[in-house]
């Protein structure tokens, strides 16, 4: 059997903010962000200091437009929101288009920069570039979120090899020996049951009792 081409998906978490310049057109965008298909777990309207800007732009410093920048992004309330779906990071980048909203207007004229920026600077909207970046930006934003580390996929097949799967082997065994008129709850009974995460009391096991 040949293995499937299509990609793996997985659930993200990404920082994105909606600019000074753009902040009157903010429930509008925000209409946008939840028609293409994300959830909104974190919102606040906020207004950065020069020097928490420099400090979240930490990774410009030494640009030409850095002063420019910080200035701008200080310059009024943003609103900074949390966004989940699969593939959120990729797909809010496609979504918002290039940083240039000038350029962008030529080249991708149905992205947001295009429709609500007005240069490369004021471009109206961020989105963060990985997943450590948006792991960093999201807890900059929101300092009390917790973000649980995301698995590789290597890691993910270890879990299921080790964990998951000589379980379920050995329920299914024994769901072809017994063969219940109801399967599924007869499995779903047995998983609880054998639940390699809980401790097992074994019967007759004796308890001594502390003196």
């Amino acid at each position: 059997m040949e293995q499937s081409s299509h990609p793996r998906i997985y659930v993200e978490r990404t920082l994105a903010l909606i600019k000074p310049n753009a902040i009157d057109k903010a429930d509008e965008i925000e209409d946008i962000i939840l028609k293409s298909g994300f959830t909104i777990l974190q919102k606040r309207m906020l207004q950065l200091s020069p020097e928490q800007c420099s400090d979240f732009y930490a990774d410009q410093y030494g640009k030409l437009f850095f002063p420019s920048l910080t200035a701008f992004m200080s310059s009024g309330p943003i609103v900074a929101l949390t966004l989940t779906r699969h593939n959120a990071i990729a797909h809010w980048k496609s979504i918002i288009g290039p940083f240039n909203s000038i350029k962008a207007r030529e080249t991708h004229p149905e992205c947001l920069r295009a429709k609500y920026g007005t240069s490369d600077l004021k471009n109206a909207l961020h989105g963060s570039e990985s997943f450590h970046a948006a792991e960093r930006e999201i807890k900059f934003m929101f300092p009390n979120s917790v973000i649980e580390p995301f698995p590789s996929k290597e890691e993910i097949a270890e879990y299921l090899s080790r964990y998951v799967n000589p379980t379920l082997l050995r329920g299914l065994t024994d769901l072809c020996k017994h063969k219940p008129h109801n399967p599924c709850i007869w499995l779903a009974d047995w998983l609880i049951k054998n639940d390699p995460n809980k401790p097992q009391i074994c019967e007759g096991a004796i308890v001594e009792e502390a003196e």
